[in-house]
């Protein structure tokens, strides 16, 4: 009787024994899986700081680095698309700074939702300016800086003509503001622009588009009372 009762409390000790031997190796393994995973984080690197694509651009650099840009950067055709249609121009390659200028500011999409800011009928359209504040970030992004005048190339501001206007700030040299442009509306030209803006390129397609916007009505300040934005600019072939 006694070999019969201890028999079976031998065995429940055994799968007792057994049981919790199991529940240790299990978590032994989990406790290791856990490790793992905690020691592979602990390995794993910072990513290394990555170099700007593009200096901020000033006074001093700018005419190094785009000197730089044009040759390796060769495009001349733009495709301006606004509110009332597309507006094509050819950029002059011997303006080559102003021509490169241009390329790298819509490489870098900055023209993307600015605006015809200044709309003078028989005569202008100005734009590449916005009252956005995203706008002003941009421009903190790609630099302050100003192009030299570049008007003895034969270029002339007739109607159709693409230019870029002097700073806001006054200077007696008429330093560009390399973010904004003007195209000549008026026929027969403005003639007596010539010498003092740098003429760089000429509308191919779109002049009643340049001439549907000189039409919209403006404020005292010659401001359209409607924006008319510039929804893209983009190159083409």
């Amino acid at each position: 009787m006694r070999f019969q009762l201890l028999f079976p409390m031998v065995i429940s000790i055994g799968l007792l024994l057994m049981n919790c031997e199991d529940k240790q190796t299990s978590k032994h393994k989990n406790t290791s899986v856990a490790k793992d995973s905690t020691i592979s984080k602990t390995k794993s690197q910072p990513k290394p700081k990555t170099e700007p694509e593009f200096p901020i651009l000033t006074d001093d650099n700018a005419m190094e680095f785009f000197l730089k840009y044009e040759k390796e950067n060769p495009e001349n055709k733009i495709r301006i698309t606004t509110d009332f249609g597309v507006i094509e121009i050819q950029l002059y390659d011997k303006t080559k700074f102003h021509r490169a200028n241009f390329v790298y500011l819509t490489k870098r999409n900055y023209f993307k939702n600015t605006q015809f800011y200044r709309v003078v009928k028989n005569f202008v359209i100005q734009g590449g300016s916005s009252d956005d504040y995203n706008i002003a970030k941009r421009r903190q992004k790609i630099g302050h800086y100003l192009l030299p005048p570049d008007t003895k190339r034969g270029y002339t501001h007739k109607r159709g003509a693409v230019s870029m206007p002097s700073s806001e700030i006054e200077n007696a040299y008429k330093l560009a503001s390399p973010f904004q442009f003007f195209i000549i509306q008026r026929d027969g030209g403005a003639d007596y622009l010539d010498g003092d803006y740098t003429v760089f390129g000429e509308v191919t397609l779109g002049m009643d588009v340049v001439d549907e916007i000189a039409n919209v009505k403006t404020d005292e300040g010659d401001w359209p009372l409607s924006n008319v934005y510039i929804r893209n600019v983009e190159l083409i072939k």
